[in-house]
């Protein structure tokens, strides 16, 4: 079981990998920073939030590069590196796992639908959706 304190150190690490997660963050800096043991850390951070901290911010980073993509003014790679990923393979694995298509495909499809969107609902609109696997 979590305890409060647990909680609130949980939830700001959480916090930072939403604003952060174009930086190098990996788990032992997380745990660093909400004071536990990477281990601890995440086996709480999965029981609290329903995934991996390595999956949470994977998927901050794609929500970022789905948003940066529509824009098109970056090229798959400089949006892979924009986001803070080291990799393109595993970048572009990754988000075909979680929107169900390659970056270069989502970036070459008419996203004229949430054009007038603000931004904060077009997000809701476009959250990437872990896909299952068969």
């Amino acid at each position: 079981m979590t305890s409060l304190e647990d909680l609130v150190r949980l939830r700001r690490a959480r916090d930072l990998m939403d604003r952060e997660y174009a930086r190098p963050l990996d788990v032992p800096a997380l745990a660093g920073f909400a004071f536990m043991s990477p281990g601890h850390f995440s086996r709480q951070f999965k029981a609290a939030f329903g995934e991996s901290p390595y999956s949470y911010l994977m998927t901050r980073r794609i929500e970022r590069a789905m948003a940066l993509l529509r824009i098109g003014e970056l090229s798959v790679t400089e949006v892979c590196f924009a986001v803070g990923c080291s990799s393109l393979g595993t970048f572009s694995t990754r988000f075909t796992e979680l929107v169900g298509e390659s970056p270069s495909a989502y970036r070459a499809r008419d996203h004229s639908s949430i054009a007038g969107l603000t931004p904060c609902l077009a997000r809701i609109h476009t959250r990437p959706v872990r896909m299952q696997r068969s």
